[in-house]
């Protein structure tokens, strides 16, 4: 199959490009021992799965249904998070996770015991309150009033016997040296509990296959920590591993005018790319620039009727025109995990690129993936 061929929209996850990720994370392991599990939520095609865990450690989880494909399809270690577990979910979880980290002293207490009866792992999120981020509130777990992770404070040293590890997360797309930050933070704070622990977790958010990313700092990081406290230390990107390896193809379907031009797409930001919405950020669009960059200007929105369903304004060398193909890059992350189907808008279908050059198609959708989500 030519992607010439392919109905749009698609996304098409560029497997060259992912394996370059992939070594990269490979070294960092290499060079510190520590071990990187691929976060499912940012990414879950689990097609690429057996191509993944030549180099990862493993998975993990934010609750049982990605702990289940974990363990399932990846295999390795199937790490598991989440703010709080349900009892009648958690007998499943602990058939198919290896590391269960609770969130609060009171889920240990609650689950803690049951846990460690079954041979399982079990930690605390910790939150070191040390905020990194700029103009991402809805992404900090370390912002006023988060839910996400214990406070000092909170802490029940109680606890410390049944406790294999700590888990903190704080980043989103950040560099190494808001990691270290933050780090400093969490050692201040609760570095004397790690003595007699097993492992601690850097969670994720890093953007180590990032050009511009100081992977010589994250190192040191990891090595300080597996040294001073002879810890098995964690990572658990999600965009690191696929940054920059997936592209959603899209085609105009009308272009019209109200005091700019406006290109209709069969793709749409609320549908297939939500994070455009909720970050909100602007998506790199293959051979287009900022507004006014090139000569021909365009606002790039979606067919639903949702009048903010707008991805963004770019502009072209040339016009565009009905049937032009747009080709929306960094697509491979945050995106077929989040896809909706609201105004019955078909969900793209999903394709790799192999390395030789060849696309194999993975899955195709149509009116009953809408349909039997609603009753």
């Amino acid at each position: 199959m030519q992607i010439e061929d392919m109905r749009t929209p698609f996304y098409l996850v560029d497997e060259k490009k992912l394996i370059e990720n992939l070594e990269i994370l490979k070294e960092i392991q290499e060079d510190t021992g520590c071990k990187i599990l691929l976060a499912q939520k940012a990414f879950s095609m689990f097609a690429c799965y057996p191509l993944m865990r030549r180099y990862l450690a493993g998975t993990t989880a934010s609750g049982l249904y990605e702990a289940r494909l974990g363990k399932e399809e990846f295999g390795g270690e199937t790490h598991v998070y989440s703010p709080a577990y349900r009892e009648d979910e958690f007998d499943e979880i602990l058939k198919v996770a290896d590391d269960i980290v609770f969130n609060s002293p009171a889920q240990v207490r609650l689950y803690g015991e049951r846990a460690k009866a079954a041979g399982k792992s079990i930690g605390l999120r910790v939150n070191p309150e040390c905020s990194t981020q700029e103009g991402h509130a809805i992404y900090d777990p370390c912002g006023v009033g988060s839910r996400l992770g214990t406070t000092l404070s909170g802490f029940d040293e109680s606890l410390l016997p049944v406790l294999d590890g700590f888990h903190f997360h704080s980043l989103c797309e950040q560099n190494s040296d808001d990691l270290a930050t933050t780090a400093d933070a969490f050692e201040e704070k609760f570095g004397k509990y790690l003595s007699g622990r097993k492992w601690l977790n850097l969670g994720g958010g890093h953007h180590i296959t990032r050009e511009d990313y100081d992977r010589d700092t994250l190192k040191k990081v990891i090595c300080h920590f597996r040294d001073t406290y002879h810890v098995q230390v964690y990572l658990e990107p999600g965009e690191a591993v696929v940054l920059n390896a997936g592209y959603l193809v899209s085609s105009v379907l009308e272009v019209v005018e109200n005091d700019m031009q406006i290109a209709i797409l069969d793709t749409s930001a609320a549908c297939h790319m939500p994070d455009v919405l909720e970050m909100p950020y602007r998506p790199p669009v293959k051979n287009a620039g900022k507004q006014g960059e090139k000569a021909h200007t365009y606002r790039l929105a979606g067919p639903t009727c949702l009048a903010g369903d707008v991805i963004g304004d770019y502009s072209f060398d040339q016009p565009l025109h009905q049937g032009d193909r747009i080709v929306l890059e960094d697509m491979a992350l945050y995106t077929m995990v989040k896809t909706n189907t609201f105004n019955g808008m078909r969900l793209p279908d999903i394709a790799i690129l192999q390395v030789d050059g060849t696309i194999r198609m993975i899955r195709q959708f149509g009116y009953e993936d809408f349909k039997e989500r609603l009753s």
